[in-house]
C-alpha cells in the first residue's frame, strides 16, 4: 500500500494489544495504540486516524462511551468493535451508537485485516449520494443530520448515528418508497438478515421520535422498504 493506513486501536488488556499492534504493523499499517478509552479520545483527535478498532470492555471509559464521542467529531469515520460479547442486545447497542462492524474475540490477525479493507473499500460504511442537504424540516421538526439532532419547539432530541443517517436517507427522498437494501448497504454496508432486523429496530425508533406531530408518519411498504410521508 503506498499510503499507510493509519489505525487508532484500543484495548486494554496490553498483552494482546502489543501483539496486534505489532501484527498490523508488520503487515504496513499505522498504528496508535491506547489502553482505555480516555487516552484514545486523545488519540484520535491529534492522530486523524483512518479508522478506529474499539475494544468494548475497558476502563475510564469503554469502548461505546468512546464510540460516542468519536461520532459527535466524525460522523463518517469507520468504527469496528472487537469484543468477547455476542448477545444481540450488545450488538446493536454498537450499532447505535455509530459502529460499523462487530468482531467477536478471540479473532486472527487476517480476519481483522479484512474487515478493516473492506471498511475502507466499501461506500456503503458512510452516506454518499448527490444530495448534500443536511437540514431539512419534517413537518413541525427542524432535522439537522450533521448536528444528529431533531428539534420540535425547542426541545432538542438527539439521535445515534445511524438514526440520523436513516432520518436523512428518508427526508431526501419524501414521499418516495425508500428501498431497504438501499439503506442496509449505504449505512450497515451489508443487507443480510441481522441488518435487516437492527433497521427495523431503528425506524421504530425514529417512529417515537417523531410522534408529537400526528402529521407525519413512515409508513412500510411490505416487501421493499420505508416511506416518509409529511
Amino acid at each position: 500500500m503506498n499510503k499507510k493506513i493509519k489505525v487508532l486501536f484500543v484495548e486494554d488488556e496490553q498483552s494482546l494489544g502489543l501483539i496486534v499492534k505489532e501484527s498490523l504493523e508488520i503487515r504496513g499499517f499505522e498504528v496508535i495504540y491506547c489502553q482505555n478509552g480516555l487516552t484514545g479520545i486523545q488519540a484520535f483527535k491529534t492522530s486523524k486516524p483512518d479508522i478506529c478498532v474499539l475494544d468494548v470492555m475497558m476502563p475510564v471509559k469503554d469502548g461505546y462511551t468512546l464510540a460516542g464521542e468519536i461520532r459527535r467529531i466524525d460522523s463518517q469515520i469507520p468504527i469496528i468493535f472487537l469484543t468477547a460479547k455476542s448477545q444481540t442486545r450488545d450488538v446493536v447497542k454498537g450499532f447505535e451508537v455509530g459502529g460499523n462492524d462487530y468482531i467477536k474475540k478471540p479473532f486472527s490477525i487476517e480476519e481483522l485485516i479484512v474487515r478493516i479493507q473492506a471498511r475502507l473499500t466499501d461506500p456503503g460504511h458512510s452516506l454518499h449520494d448527490n444530495d448534500k442537504t443536511w437540514q431539512f424540516t419534517i413537518g413541525r421538526y427542524k432535522f439537522d443530520s450533521k448536528k444528529q439532532v431533531l428539534e420540535y419547539r425547542g426541545q432538542l432530541i438527539r439521535l445515534t448515528h445511524r438514526e440520523s443517517e436513516i432520518l436523512r436517507l428518508l427526508c431526501i427522498n419524501r414521499n418516495q418508497v425508500l428501498e431497504r437494501s438501499l439503506v442496509l448497504n449505504k449505512v450497515w454496508g451489508d443487507d443480510n438478515f441481522f441488518n435487516a432486523r437492527s433497521m427495523d429496530v431503528f425506524i421504530t425508533k425514529l417512529r417515537k421520535h417523531l410522534q408529537m406531530d400526528p402529521s407525519i408518519e413512515i409508513i412500510n411498504v411490505r416487501g421493499i422498504g420505508y416511506k416518509l410521508v409529511s
